[in-house]
Formats: C-alpha cells, sequence, structure tokens
C-alpha cells in the first residue's frame, strides 16, 4: 500500500502534519512494511518554496529526502520571508547531508522534470491545497482522502480501511 503525501515545505499544516502524524505513521505502518510513503512537492507559494523543494529533492539523490524536508520543517518561518535561504546551511547538516554539489542537483534538469511531474500528478488528481492526501495498492490507483485532523488519528482510520480490504 502506498500513501502519497502532496506538500509545500512554506505551509504550516504541512509542517505540523510532518511533526505530528509522520513519526507514528512510520514507525506503526511503514518500518512494519505495511505501507509505504512518498512525498510529492509542491512549489506554490513562492521563491521559498521552489527552493526548499528543489533541495529536498536533491537530498533524495543521497537517500535524506525525509531527512531533509523534517530539519526545514523545525526551522520553518514566515512565508516567503527568506527563512530558507538563512536555515538552509542549518538544516542540511542537521539532516546529514553533503552539501558538495547539492545546488547543482537541486538546479538539474532531472530535479526540474521530478518537480514537474509531481506538480502535474497533483494537477491530474485534482489537488488545490495543502497537504493533500492519496491511498492504494502500490503500483494501483491512488485515491484522495481527507484527514479528520493533523495528527496520526486524523489519517489513521482510511489507512486502516485499506489495509483491511
Amino acid at each position: 500500500m502506498t500513501l502519497v503525501e502532496y506538500a509545500d515545505l512554506q505551509c504550516p499544516y504541512c509542517a505540523q502534519w510532518t511533526r505530528q502524524a509522520l513519526p507514528s505513521l512510520v514507525a506503526e505502518y511503514v518500518r512494519t512494511g505495511h505501507i509505504r510513503i512518498v512525498f510529492r512537492g509542491l512549489a506554490f507559494l513562492g521563491a521559498d518554496s521552489e527552493l526548499a523543494l528543489r533541495m529536498v529533492v536533491a537530498a533524495g539523490a543521497q537517500d535524506k529526502q525525509w531527512d531533509l524536508l523534517e530539519s526545514l520543517y523545525r526551522r520553518q518561518g514566515h512565508e516567503n520571508s527568506g527563512w530558507v535561504n538563512d536555515e538552509l546551511a542549518g538544516a542540511s547538516a542537521a539532516a546529514g547531508v553533503n552539501t558538495e554539489g547539492l545546488e547543482g542537483i537541486a538546479w538539474s534538469a532531472a530535479t526540474t522534470r521530478a518537480i514537474a511531474r509531481a506538480a502535474r500528478a497533483a494537477h491530474d488528481e485534482g489537488i488545490r491545497g495543502t497537504p493533500s492526501f492519496e491511498v492504494g495498492r502500490t503500483g494501483g490507483r491512488m485515491q484522495p482522502i481527507h484527514v479528520g485532523s493533523l495528527d496520526a488519528a486524523g489519517i489513521r482510520p482510511a489507512l486502516e480501511a485499506l489495509l483491511a480490504r
């Protein structure tokens, strides 16, 4: 089973979900092999969103995507205040990201294509805001789900129903 998360790194609700729900879901479902989680980053809130997303996608080449994502969310500042530039070095260090060459990867054609694929998927699925979620059988059709709250309890019923099938 797969849970897809659509998020913007400047979205305070996305940060809240990552801090409150993600650790429990990883422990309960990911580490036990029941569900995989896929991040589809969107950058619609402004320049800080794009820079943060590009760096997170680039960190994926080091298997540090989730680490940098979490680190940036912990340091999230006010929307389009320049906080990403201010916090990127500290967030990268805390996430264990090797920053040598990271910027080149972040602005590469491959990263641009990956971001465009996520944006296309969001558009095709009618995603209008963040955080938004889809679930389904891995490799199969994803179904949008609505969460009752931004903690693990808000999404757990949908995950349990999917696993019960």
